[in-house]
Protein backbone atom coordinates (compact mmCIF):
# COMPACT_ATOMS: atom_id res chain seq x y z
CA UNK A 1 0.00 0.00 0.00
CA UNK A 2 1.51 3.26 -1.10
CA UNK A 3 0.48 6.49 0.59
CA UNK A 4 0.88 9.79 -1.22
CA UNK A 5 3.08 12.58 0.13
CA UNK A 6 0.22 14.86 1.21
CA UNK A 7 -1.24 12.11 3.40
CA UNK A 8 2.15 11.42 4.95
CA UNK A 9 2.69 15.12 5.60
CA UNK A 10 -0.75 15.40 7.22
CA UNK A 11 -0.11 12.37 9.42
CA UNK A 12 3.31 13.72 10.39
CA UNK A 13 1.89 16.96 11.78
CA UNK A 14 -1.70 16.16 12.79
CA UNK A 15 -2.81 13.37 15.12
CA UNK A 16 -6.61 13.21 14.73
CA UNK A 17 -6.35 10.20 12.41
CA UNK A 18 -5.04 8.12 15.33
CA UNK A 19 -8.15 8.47 17.48
CA UNK A 20 -11.73 7.22 17.34
CA UNK A 21 -14.88 9.19 18.12
CA UNK A 22 -16.19 8.41 21.61
CA UNK A 23 -19.60 10.02 21.04
CA UNK A 24 -21.74 6.92 20.62
CA UNK A 25 -25.00 5.86 22.24
CA UNK A 26 -23.76 2.32 22.79
CA UNK A 27 -21.73 2.13 26.03
CA UNK A 28 -19.68 -0.81 24.74
CA UNK A 29 -18.59 1.04 21.61
CA UNK A 30 -17.86 4.12 23.70
CA UNK A 31 -15.71 2.08 26.10
CA UNK A 32 -13.87 0.40 23.23
CA UNK A 33 -13.15 3.76 21.59
CA UNK A 34 -11.95 5.20 24.90
CA UNK A 35 -9.60 2.25 25.42
CA UNK A 36 -8.28 2.67 21.88
CA UNK A 37 -7.73 6.39 22.41
CA UNK A 38 -5.91 5.81 25.70
CA UNK A 39 -3.61 3.37 23.93
CA UNK A 40 -2.97 5.79 21.06
CA UNK A 41 -2.12 8.58 23.52
CA UNK A 42 1.43 7.19 23.60
CA UNK A 43 2.05 9.04 20.31
CA UNK A 44 1.03 12.45 21.63
CA UNK A 45 4.48 13.30 23.12
CA UNK A 46 5.94 12.83 19.64
CA UNK A 47 3.49 15.33 18.19
CA UNK A 48 4.12 17.62 21.17
CA UNK A 49 7.86 17.65 20.38
CA UNK A 50 7.24 18.34 16.69
CA UNK A 51 4.94 21.29 17.31
CA UNK A 52 7.11 22.64 20.13
CA UNK A 53 10.08 22.63 17.77
CA UNK A 54 8.06 24.49 15.14
CA UNK A 55 6.89 27.04 17.71
CA UNK A 56 10.27 27.69 19.29
CA UNK A 57 11.97 27.77 15.89
CA UNK A 58 9.39 30.19 14.53
CA UNK A 59 9.75 32.50 17.51
CA UNK A 60 13.55 32.35 17.24
CA UNK A 61 13.55 33.11 13.51
CA UNK A 62 11.01 35.88 14.02
CA UNK A 63 13.14 37.45 16.74
CA UNK A 64 16.18 37.13 14.51
CA UNK A 65 14.41 38.84 11.61
CA UNK A 66 13.08 41.53 13.92
CA UNK A 67 16.28 42.18 15.83
CA UNK A 68 19.09 41.76 13.33
CA UNK A 69 17.40 42.53 10.02
CA UNK A 70 14.96 45.16 11.37
CA UNK A 71 12.29 43.64 9.13
CA UNK A 72 8.98 43.49 10.97
CA UNK A 73 7.07 42.32 7.88
CA UNK A 74 9.39 39.36 7.38
CA UNK A 75 9.21 38.49 11.06
CA UNK A 76 5.44 38.04 10.82
CA UNK A 77 6.01 35.11 8.47
CA UNK A 78 7.73 33.40 11.40
CA UNK A 79 5.71 34.70 14.36
CA UNK A 80 2.27 33.73 12.99
CA UNK A 81 3.07 30.02 12.44
CA UNK A 82 4.80 30.01 15.83
CA UNK A 83 1.66 31.38 17.49
CA UNK A 84 -0.52 28.80 15.73
CA UNK A 85 1.95 26.10 16.75
CA UNK A 86 1.76 27.27 20.35
CA UNK A 87 -2.01 26.82 20.39
CA UNK A 88 -1.62 23.33 18.90
CA UNK A 89 0.93 22.50 21.62
CA UNK A 90 -1.66 23.51 24.21
CA UNK A 91 -4.33 21.32 22.59
CA UNK A 92 -1.96 18.34 22.53
CA UNK A 93 -0.99 18.87 26.16
CA UNK A 94 -4.63 19.03 27.29
CA UNK A 95 -5.49 15.91 25.27
CA UNK A 96 -2.51 14.06 26.73
CA UNK A 97 -3.36 15.02 30.29
CA UNK A 98 -7.02 14.16 29.77
CA UNK A 99 -6.32 10.75 28.28
CA UNK A 100 -3.82 9.92 31.01
CA UNK A 101 -5.86 11.11 34.01
CA UNK A 102 -9.58 10.80 33.22
CA UNK A 103 -11.34 7.54 33.91
CA UNK A 104 -13.41 7.50 30.75
CA UNK A 105 -16.61 8.72 29.15
CA UNK A 106 -19.82 8.68 31.19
Amino acid sequence: MQVNFRTLLYRYFFFAWLFRDVRSNDPYIRAACWAHNKQQARWLPTYLRRWSTISVGGYALGALAEGLLHAPVISTFFFVPAAVGSSIVLVIAVALIGLKTLSGPL
